[in-house]
């Protein structure tokens, strides 16, 4: 849908910020990335499996990410049962109440629903405006996914959060990932240095998605690089990106060896509990997030191996030399174009050739001898006499005969009256045995019958049928009774005569 605003005189400058508005775009798919999320629970009161309406499928599909992306590493996920086993203590406490078996299928559900399984391409697709520099308004779309499955080097299956997912998660689209960790993790150590544990904590959690999502970055571009090398700018931007990206990594392990010392300290000194237990959390996590980091740092250090590695292979692979064979272009439509005798050798070295090879029996010399001296027979033009095909014609079988079909327009034919199908069904069976299962086909037809299309055909009457408040029980057929009558069908002209004649009339008086 697309429509069109002229832009008044003296109004230019007010049009040209919205045109270059990018800041509502990525506002407008961050809304769409959460629409999944919504969905959820929109649509479990269509479950028909269970009454589903007690679970909150939003923040289970919120925890399910979670637990997708804290198990990712830089080229590994998370497992199918392992995240399932994870998410469904979370369901269980929504519902204690229900079994462990109904826990288990929503967790499944949920889990489906974001990595959106009946879709073919497993993507999730939204709307959303942009302005062009003509002033025109365009609805465009604006594919992502959640949750993917991949598999590793030795074809093991596994979940992988997407960059979209983790944006989600986190709650910003299009970030700048270094500037977001790095202010995170001042954050961080402010909440840590003012005593708020549990704020921290959450901060903390953010800060180790943050994490994940940049070693994401670096991989998409690794991938990129073995798929196509020619896909990634390797003279300036991916090497200053790498560059960047080490001096980011080396300054965030300081940093955060620095805050899990500091905390490592506040947990061994704290005397209330659960000061104590948010200072133990804190520090797992931070040391989560410097495992991530160093194993982020290896991976640096080995990209530039690995973009001399896929130059090379790329470089120096051999294209394929031979073609796919066109059979119908190449060898049919030629093939009959000629004669018999002409298109068998063809025929016959291309059917010996794809049959593959078949052993056979060595011949005696005896044989072989006076074979070969024998002289070549001369070709004949023509095959030989073609036979004349023996055709059988084939009868139509029909079930119902055309006196049955007679006898049942006579009884449904019931101009200025009504019946129910059940009496005509006795009237049918004692006409004839399988009159009943054509009356009772016609009269079900007749249940919304097209009366456009009988009239246009030109018949004058029509069968009706309606739902009778009585149950079905003869000559073998069982359900609703329905009363039947006919129809008469008024032509167009006469209606409009009629009408005519009513507007003379209401003029005349």
């Amino acid at each position: 849908m697309n429509f069109e605003h002229a832009t008044p005189a003296g109004s230019a400058g007010a049009d040209e910020g919205l045109l270059q508005d990018e800041g509502l775009i990525r506002r407008a798919k961050a809304l769409a990335c959460t629409a999944p999320l919504h969905d959820l629970d929109a649509n479990k009161g269509m479950l028909e499996w269970a009454d589903v309406k007690v679970y909150q499928m939003a923040e289970i599909a919120l925890h399910t990410i979670d637990q997708v992306a804290i198990a990712m590493d830089f080229d590994t996920g998370a497992s199918r049962g392992h995240v399932l086993g994870r998410v469904k203590r979370f369901v269980a406490r929504q519902a204690p109440e229900r079994s462990d078996e109904e826990h288990a299928r929503v967790a499944g559900w949920v889990l489906d629903s974001l990595i959106n399984v009946g879709d073919v391409e497993r993507a999730f697709r939204r709307s959303y405006g942009t302005v062009d520099a003509d002033g025109v308004y365009r609805v465009r779309w604006f594919p992502f996914k959640l949750l993917v499955e991949r598999r590793d080097s030795a074809g093991v299956l596994y979940l992988h959060a997407s960059h979209e997912a983790l944006n989600v998660l986190v709650g910003a689209l299009d970030t700048d990932v270094e500037s977001a960790q790095e202010a995170t993790e001042v954050k961080l150590a402010n909440l840590i240095r003012r005593g708020r544990l549990t704020d921290a904590k959450q901060v903390a959690e953010q800060a180790r998605i943050r994490s994940i999502q940049y070693g994401e970055l670096i991989h998409a571009q690794l991938e990129a690089t073995r798929r196509n090398i020619l896909s990634v700018d390797w003279m300036e931007e991916f090497p200053a990106l790498l560059g960047e990206a080490l001096e980011h990594v080396q300054g965030r392990v300081r940093a955060e060896r620095a805050i899990a010392t500091n905390m490592a300290k506040a947990r061994d000194e704290a005397v209330n509990p659960v000061r104590k237990r948010h200072a133990a959390e804190l520090v797992d996590i931070v040391e989560d997030c410097i495992r991530r980091h160093i194993r982020l740092q290896q991976r640096l250090l080995e990209a530039r191996g690995v973009f001399r590695a896929e130059q090379d292979r790329q470089q120096f692979s051999l294209k394929p030399q031979r073609a796919t064979f066109d059979l119908f272009g190449q060898l049919l439509r030629p093939s009959l174009e000629l004669a018999v005798t002409d298109a068998v050798r063809a025929v016959d070295c291309f059917f010996s050739r794809s049959t593959g090879s078949s052993a056979q029996d060595l011949p005696f010399l005896a044989t072989l001898v006076p074979a070969l001296l024998r002289p070549a027979p001369e070709p004949s033009r023509f095959a030989g006499q073609v036979e004349e095909p023996e055709v059988e014609l084939l009868e139509e079988a029909t079930r119902f005969t055309a006196e049955q079909w007679e006898m049942a327009e006579r009884l449904l034919h019931l101009p200025g009256e009504v019946r129910a199908l059940s009496s005509l069904l006795e009237e049918a069976a004692g006409l004839d045995a399988d009159l009943p299962a054509l009356v009772a086909l016609l009269g079900v037809h007749s249940f919304s019958p097209d009366a456009g299309a009988a009239q246009r055909r030109g018949e004058g009457h029509v069968r009706l049928a309606m739902r009778a408040d009585a149950t079905l029980d003869s000559a073998g057929f069982a359900g609703d009774d329905l009363w039947l009558t006919t129809a008469r069908l008024q032509a167009p002209s006469d209606s409009s005569d009629r009408a005519g004649r009513s507007q003379d009339e209401g003029a005349g008086h």
